[in-house]
């Protein structure tokens, strides 16, 4: 049995219906008031809620930060975890966003960036299928539920990838550090990809080749780079807010 532990990532799991929940546990002595809307969908979900003693859930989680609440759900299908790499492309908006992840390692800056990608309303996210984070309960914690929502694909290769989106009259603009072009002064109302690098490495280089453009975040203080999930919340609600102006 798989476990979605705290408040929002369980709620939105209930709410989603994506993976079969068999009940839902919370520590005795919670606070009632924060539960009432998840004890209310589990309800009208038909899942049962149970109280347990909080140690219990601690051991049960290896003493993560469940907040009182833990989802005992069933082990991912992968044909419901991940999307075919078409079923993003064929269904984007207009105009089209998609991030592609370079190599993100760190499940929790993969659930950070996933986040911010759902509330800025991003049709997609790509990721590769090795030597990079993929979905899991940490990546579903750290997300706080988006996780439930963003559809996630996992590519063998970013390059061919990145010609496909060319070939659907995407731009693929990179983040790096250091290039002199400020990613506020770049046209991002276009039909946009944008590509973010790993957290040691960055964008790698046969990525950034086929890039038609890279940007970075003007650095001002004496370290001089962003930790990659801050990065993604930066660039990503530039275009947010470049495209309301529009």
């Amino acid at each position: 049995m798989n476990q979605i532990y705290g408040l929002a990532p369980a709620l939105e799991a209930l709410r989603a219906r994506r993976r079969k929940i068999h009940k839902i546990l919370i520590a005795s002595g919670a606070h009632q008031s924060r539960l009432n809307e998840l004890v209310e969908t589990a309800r009208r979900a038909g899942v049962a809620v149970e109280k347990r003693d909080r140690r219990e859930l601690d051991e049960l989680t290896r003493h993560a930060n469940h907040q009182g609440v833990v989802a005992l759900v069933a082990p991912p299908d992968q044909k419901n975890t991940y999307v075919e790499t078409e079923a993003i492309l064929d269904s984007m908006g207009d105009p089209p966003l998609v991030v592609l992840l370079d190599g993100v390692e760190d499940p929790h800056n993969l659930g950070a960036i996933l986040r911010t990608c759902e509330c800025a309303g991003v049709d997609g996210v790509f990721i590769p299928e090795h030597r990079a984070a993929g979905l899991s309960e940490t990546v579903a914690k750290t997300s706080a539920g988006a996780v439930e929502y963003v559809r996630v694909a996992r590519v063998t290769n970013l390059v061919p990838l990145i010609g496909e989106l060319k070939d659907r009259g995407l731009w693929v603009v990179g983040v790096e550090g250091g290039t002199g072009n400020p990613y506020s002064d770049f046209d991002l109302k276009v039909p946009l990809a944008v590509v973010l690098g790993s957290e040691g490495k960055g964008v790698r280089r046969l990525v950034r080749e086929k890039c038609d453009a890279v940007v970075s975040i003007p650095m001002r203080g004496k370290i001089n780079s962003l930790n990659v999930s801050v990065a993604a919340g930066i660039v990503l609600f530039e275009i947010v807010r470049q495209r309301l102006k529009r």
